[in-house]
């Protein structure tokens, strides 16, 4: 996960000396004394924006000496002198001191962002590169800038009935979001070990999030009430997908030059409504899963992301005859269509998930 950008205005390294050379020459040709004393002034400044401090209290000593250098070449009288070298020691430990500021609250902020994404990440953990034949790429995009993760969420595992995936969305924002996030994920990691089905570990899922909304004594409400839910389980073989939607976006199946979308044949209900499936009990999907097939889960981050005509983003699209890639290949792609497609905008937090069949059952 990256830093966040930061909108700064770019100064060219040369500028600095560009401006105490200029001031020096325009004090010493202009036809009235003083004209260059605000470019050599400025020069500190402006060296404070691209020269560490040490370079930026040099071209302030500089700045200095070129002030009562060409005051002297002048022959002005010495109180002039005196007073060019002031004017340009003050406005040059004025932006020292600031320099000095940003500097610190920068090594702060670094500190911050640091401690940040480590606890976030603790909440949402980075899922192996490979678990038995299947290769592993996750890629999360905050529509926060500054955060690691939203109301997303994902998680894998391998279990004594395959390998299980979550992905998912918690319909909120900010803490009470993150907090629902953290229970899910934290659900999944003990149910998938123990469930014997996909709808029976969504059962417990559901069950967790409820109690948590009563051991905190609020309910789902504080977050929209609902937590879309993808369910996958891919046996040790690789060699078939059982999928379980629960009002989630349906994932992408790339098989050769060819993405389908998986949609599911009987839609049900998120987690925690308190009204159960919508039609009995949730339908277990199965699907072919052949070598060098690929599985791609996302959020509606993407699938609801918004041209500036407000169009949505087309996942089959985007992906149609890129042919067999590297998960890590694929998420990258869809992300950078994504990004293209809304012109650079977060409209909401995205999250993929690429599973990758690239081996037969690996020997134990």
């Amino acid at each position: 996960m990256g830093r966040p950008e930061v909108a700064l205005v770019k100064v060219p390294y040369v500028a600095p000396p560009l401006l105490l050379l200029a001031g020096g020459a325009v004090d010493v040709f202009a036809p009235r004394p003083h004209y260059g004393l605000p470019l050599l002034a400025c020069t500190p400044l402006v060296a404070g924006t691209v020269y560490s401090f040490r370079a930026s209290a040099l071209l302030a000593l500089l700045a200095c000496g070129m002030a009562g250098g060409v005051a002297q070449y002048a022959g002005r009288e010495k109180y002039a002198q005196a007073t060019d070298v002031l004017v340009v020691l003050v406005i040059s430990l004025v932006g020292l001191w600031i320099k000095w500021l940003v500097d610190r609250q920068g090594r702060d902020l670094a500190l911050a962002l640091t401690v940040a994404e480590a606890a976030q990440r603790a909440v949402l953990p980075a899922p192996p590169p490979a678990v038995g034949p299947i290769a592993v790429a996750d890629r999360y995009v905050a529509a926060q800038v500054g955060a690691a993760i939203g109301g997303d969420l994902y998680a894998l595992q391998e279990t004594p009935f395959g390998i299980r995936a979550l992905i998912g969305d918690v319909r909120g924002k900010g803490l009470p979001a993150v907090s629902a996030v953290s229970v899910a994920v934290g659900a999944f990691r003990e149910a998938a070990e123990h469930a014997p089905s996909l709808h029976d570990l969504a059962d417990r899922l559901d069950r967790a999030l409820d109690r948590e909304g009563m051991r905190r004594q609020e309910t789902l409400d504080d977050i929209e009430g609902f937590v879309t839910a993808l369910l996958v389980q891919i046996p040790p073989s690789g060699e078939t997908i059982t999928v379980l939607n629960r009002g989630h976006p349906p994932p992408y199946l790339v098989s050769g030059d060819q993405v389908s979308c998986l949609e599911p044949a009987n839609p049900e209900l998120p987690l925690s409504t308190g009204l159960g499936p919508a039609h009995g009990d949730p339908v277990e999907e199965n699907f072919a899963f052949a070598a060098w097939d690929s599985l791609i889960l996302v959020t509606d981050g993407v699938t609801e992301a918004r041209n500036d005509r407000g169009v949505f983003f087309d996942v089959v699209e985007a992906l149609s005859g890129i042919g067999p890639r590297r998960p890590d290949q694929l998420a990258d792609r869809l992300l950078e269509a994504v990004t293209k497609w809304t012109g650079g905008q977060r409209q909401d937090d995205m999250a993929v998930l690429v599973l990758t069949r690239v081996s037969e059952q690996r020997e134990k």
